[in-house]
């Protein structure tokens, strides 16, 4: 098989892995609401923040308000960030990768999390360029989302290999003509034989 020309990664589950109950506990104490109720009634506002339709200030104040949030904002936002840790694994072939081929970025996202993960892990220094849901006002698995990063990024989807852990996204990916590599941290091992399957030397 031709070797891709491009890699092009989603982050949460894949690069990073990320766990939203430590964000909970952590603010639970400070919420008049139930948090987990709380946090299922702001799935919309999430969404709304993600897909760009609000931004950061509507976000917090929004959410403050469903959770009766009383804390401090700055412990709030520490809370929602530091949700995340390093999938070395998948990191180390980022490393491995660099300067021998063009990696990307395609996540939904906010740019609460994306300056957090910039700031936090040194990795992010080797993939600068991305298309962000929040940026782009579009969300996977939607086509769109795919076909801006086409046009931005200048993929060729038949020489792309995309790295993604949700079922729906990779759905999509795969009927735009990309090689998807559907990703489980957990198995990591059978998302790499499925890379060098498709051509990649790592």
């Amino acid at each position: 098989m031709t070797p891709p020309r491009t890699l092009v990664l989603d982050i949460g589950n894949v690069l990073l892995r990320f766990d939203f109950g430590s964000a909970l506990r952590r603010i639970a104490p400070h919420c008049q609401v139930p948090v987990l109720e709380g946090l299922a009634a702001s799935e919309a506002i999430k969404h709304d923040y993600e897909s760009g339709r609000i931004g950061r200030r509507e976000f917090l104040d929004r959410v403050f308000e469903r959770l009766g949030y009383t804390g401090p904002e700055e412990g709030f936002v520490r809370a929602w960030n530091e949700i995340f840790t390093e999938n070395v694994p998948m990191t180390r072939i980022v490393r491995a990768l660099h300067g021998r081929l063009p990696m990307f970025l395609l996540s939904n996202t906010s740019d609460l999390h994306m300056e957090y993960i910039r700031e936090t892990f040194e990795v992010f220094g080797l993939l600068p360029e991305g298309v962000y849901s929040w940026e782009a006002r579009c969300m996977k698995p939607e086509p769109e989302i795919f076909r801006l990063a086409i046009e931005r990024l200048g993929l060729d989807p038949a020489a792309t290999i995309y790295v993604d852990d949700l079922a729906p996204n990779i759905a999509t990916a795969r009927a735009l003509g990309f090689r998807c590599v559907p990703y489980d941290p957990d198995r990591h091992d059978a998302a790499l034989a499925e890379m060098r399957r498709f051509g990649l030397e790592v």
